[in-house]
């Protein structure tokens, strides 16, 4: 029986665990949450996580949430995208949190205010001040990966497959990638992986699907 994942397209966080366990070759069947009708925040949904939050992976009686411990756990689970030194997994670890602090947590937000509220509700001069945030968090990572194919260590690990996940994302929250060339170039090794697709393509949930 194939393991399932909770989950929405237009989740850079699920799109996370969703490509992690695609990666890892770990089966998995989506479950869609419909977030924008407020599944998530359901009595329900929260009886399965009490933070109302996807992703949730779900494999029997096992429940996990959060996408850094799914990753972590696939990984393990696997002996795939990790590391091969405490070296290596602390230097993995130092970019998950970057990613969840810094990257992913400014960038989601920022596309979410951007794009999913309504127009007359997007609060212009938070994004503006997010975006110019966000401009030196590219440049980190945009020089980190100058000369080095991976993020954290000569090969790829979940360090990669979290810290791509919200610069796929076609909506305009002011990631423009011919920016960021090293950063360009990263996504594009990822994206050249077997098995990789698109989080809408990957995931049920599409903007379009609400227009």
């Amino acid at each position: 029986m194939k393991s399932k994942l909770y989950c929405f397209g237009e989740s850079g966080n699920a799109y996370k665990a969703a490509l992690t366990l695609t990666l890892t070759g770990i089966g998995w069947d989506p479950i869609y949450v419909d977030f924008f009708n407020g599944e998530a925040r359901s009595p329900e949904f929260r009886a399965l996580n009490e933070m109302g939050e996807v992703p949730v992976y779900v494999e029997g009686d096992l429940v996990l949430t959060q996408s850094g411990v799914i990753q972590t756990y696939a990984s393990s689970k696997t002996g795939k995208l990790g590391a091969t030194s405490p070296e290596e997994q602390r230097e993995i670890l130092r970019w998950l949190l970057w990613d969840n602090h810094k990257l992913s947590g400014q960038a989601g937000m920022t596309r979410f205010l951007a794009n999913f509220l309504p127009p007359e509700k997007r609060p212009h001069d938070v994004i503006a001040f997010h975006q110019a945030r966000l401009k030196g968090v590219y440049g980190i990572l945009d020089g980190h990966l100058k000369n080095r194919d991976w993020v954290a260590c000569g090969h790829i690990t979940i360090a990669d497959t979290a810290c791509c996940s919200y610069l796929y994302y076609p909506e305009p929250f002011g990631f423009d990638r011919k920016h960021w060339p090293n950063i360009d170039r990263w996504l594009d090794r990822i994206a050249a992986l077997p098995g990789w697709k698109h989080p809408y393509d990957m995931m049920p949930g599409n903007p379009s699907d609400r227009a």
